[in-house]
């Protein structure tokens, strides 16, 4: 199915609006959505488009660098909501002041960020964002769900044993993949493939969000031996990167079958382990 070019357009044009928001308000749900349409734009920039001009290089590089600002706030938003929704008793009151911690973190990068999304900045980007919108080379016969499977084949040929290294980089190629399937037309196989990439991105994602939050409490307070909640925060991540891994080796398995279809990702393929129970009944 060929790429819709009306859906392609929509991806700027949502980036827009969702940067006029957070101009005027850095809320969590606006950090958030900035930064997932700007990896759209990124995606259907640098795969989908014929060859990039001046204007977009530049519209590239100011959207990585205000990503990457708003990411170190939508990373602090996550780490505290897991940190509240853990269930530990108070003990030596590190959960507290661990969450101290990151709220005054949090306030100091929200100031950071206001700056960094001025009213400048944010016109310079719509109007950048305009000039590409009508000027981007896409090829009307473009194949996005071809685009995945070949991008999503390098998945394919990694069969070593899953790091945490190599985990992360499954998330960050599943999720550009995923982002060029979106500009399918109304295709229900690309559907399928990106519900499938989804749910591998969000395990991932879980796991990831967790791993810094540890290496954070680790920083601050030593190892297990030092603090109940180093070690409750690592039995947790430690649970979810096994999650993770089995997230992987599903859609690895469900993308290689050529001929089968790929089955919905909802329901996992097995039972969840203790540890996996068990870590999901230390989170609220």
């Amino acid at each position: 199915m060929a790429i819709d070019l009306k859906r392609s357009r929509l991806v700027f044009q949502r980036l827009a609006r969702e940067l006029t928001k957070l101009a005027k308000n850095p809320a969590p749900e606006s950090v958030h959505k900035f930064r997932t349409n700007s990896r759209r734009v990124e995606a259907l920039l640098n795969e989908v488009s014929v060859a990039l001009n001046r204007n977009d290089k530049k519209l590239l590089k100011l959207l990585s660098r205000l990503r990457k600002k708003a990411g170190r706030m939508r990373d602090l938003d996550v780490e505290i909501a897991s940190l509240r929704s853990l269930k530990i008793p108070e003990g030596n009151g590190h959960k507290s002041e661990f969450l101290d911690a990151l709220v005054q973190e949090r306030a100091k990068h929200q100031q950071k960020l206001a700056k960094a999304f001025n009213r400048k900045t944010a016109d310079e980007v719509k109007k950048r964002l305009k000039r590409t919108i009508s000027e981007v080379d896409i090829p009307k016969d473009t194949e996005p769900l071809t685009l995945t499977l070949n991008k999503l084949a390098q998945l394919g040929r990694d069969h070593v044993t899953l790091t945490e290294k190599t985990l992360h980089q499954y998330r960050i190629i599943g999720k550009r993949a995923r982002y060029i399937a979106e500009l399918a037309d109304h295709d229900a196989e690309a559907k399928r493939v990106v519900d499938r990439l989804k749910h591998m991105q969000d395990v991932i994602g879980d796991w990831h969000d967790w791993l810094k939050l540890t290496q954070k409490a680790e920083a601050l307070f030593g190892g297990v031996r030092d603090s109940a909640l180093v070690a409750m925060l690592r039995n947790v991540t430690q649970a979810k990167f096994r999650q993770s891994v089995d997230a992987v080796a599903e859609t690895r398995a469900a993308l290689s079958g050529k001929s089968e279809p790929i089955r919905d990702s909802a329901a996992p393929s097995r039972k969840p382990s203790a540890e996996a129970a068990e870590a999901t009944t230390a989170v609220a």
